[in-house]
């Protein structure tokens, strides 16, 4: 079938992740979906605007007015699904999901609203965690720091419960570092969570589960060891890593997740440990695409189609990420900006590297 899909947030790694995988798809002869794909941003600088068949300029998710425009553009292309490509959209999004696919005939393809309110806090993750005997980094609230320090000692992790990536991730050393890293948390709106320090000697995984529409069975899981830069995978071995998948396959099932769940963890004597849940499609979503399992393709035929899919065999690979560029002609960009759309083939990457 012919599908047509709308991605938010395409100036980001996770929507662009989210674009690649469904090209990539595209590209299968026996493809069971072909994607015509609407990216959206509200930026006109956003590359992935310019890479899809059609693209459009959307107000800020917070907004008023921005479900409206998520319903218009549902309506007006007569979308099928919609793809959350931003953190800051999850919640905004899943709120309105039963209007959304009330009003127009798009999928929203994310976890119930009770998921995305468990795993957008860290702190009530690691609650569920706890409850469920899974493996879990060890947590607390600021209330509990001095009981805290006392058990684990310095250093220790202060984050925010409501962030994600590296954004006011501190590494703290002593009690004036804790405290300046919970104020400096406190004053962008959030609220401090601490943690205990799994070290950089621990080896760390990122695992993409797809959980059927339903909730009853995994259809894809796929563990990947990486390496970081700015909070970001830029090294990664694919390959089967039976424990950390096992036990992201049974956190996300727990969890109650819906489609995409990815997992973060930390190899602590042999075992893996528990730090963040992403109720979402993962930045690395592309590289397990690459290796077999497409989880944005796999996600819609199950979620949209109604197939029922297990894949459990993928390619073992290793992945070195690079900085890459997109192009487009200034008048191509200055008609975006006043018009609020741009077409299919505006842009041009090169191959030379």
């Amino acid at each position: 079938m012919n599908a047509k899909v709308l991605v938010t947030a395409v100036g980001g790694i996770v929507a662009q992740g989210i674009i690649k995988s469904l090209k990539l798809a595209n590209l299968l002869d026996n493809a069971a979906v072909k994607y015509r794909i609407t990216a959206g941003d509200m930026s006109a600088q956003a590359a992935g605007l310019y890479r899809c068949d059609n693209g459009i300029l959307l107000p800020s998710a917070t907004s008023s007015d921005y479900i409206e425009s998520i319903l218009k553009i549902a309506r007006d292309e007569d979308m099928d699904a919609i793809y959350i490509g931003s953190d800051e959209e999850l919640l905004i999004i899943g709120n309105s999901k039963k209007r959304i696919e009330s009003e127009s005939k798009a999928k929203v393809l994310s976890s119930p609203i009770d998921v995305l309110t468990t795993a957008r806090d860290k702190w009530k993750t690691f609650l569920f965690l706890k409850e469920n005997n899974l493996p879990v980094a060890e947590s607390a609230l600021p209330a509990d720091d001095e009981k805290f320090v006392k058990e684990f000692g310095y250093p220790i992790v202060v984050k925010p419960r409501e962030g994600y990536g590296s954004l006011y991730f501190y590494l703290v050393r002593c009690k004036s570092e804790m405290q300046q890293a919970i104020s400096n948390i406190q004053k962008a709106g959030w609220h401090a969570l601490l943690q205990e320090y799994l070290n950089e000697n621990n080896t760390e995984y990122t695992s993409g589960v797809t959980i059927d529409r339903f909730g009853k069975y995994v259809m894809s899981s796929v563990s990947i060891q990486k390496t970081l830069k700015n909070g970001q995978t830029y090294k990664a071995f694919i390959d089967d890593y039976k424990e950390v998948r096992r036990s992201s396959e049974e956190a996300a099932l727990k969890l109650g997740g819906r489609g995409a769940i990815n997992i973060q963890a930390k190899l602590v004597e042999n075992k893996p440990k528990i730090f963040e849940i992403n109720p979402r499609f993962s930045a690395t979503c592309p590289m397990r695409s690459v290796a077999g399992i497409n989880e944005p393709d796999i996600v819609f035929r199950n979620s949209v189609l109604g197939e029922e899919i297990k894949v459990r065999s993928y390619r073992r690979l290793v992945c070195m990420r690079y900085w890459n560029e997109v192009y487009t002609d200034f008048p191509t960009y200055e008609n975006l900006t006043s018009t609020g759309t741009v077409g299919a083939n505006d842009s041009f990457t090169l191959n030379y590297f």
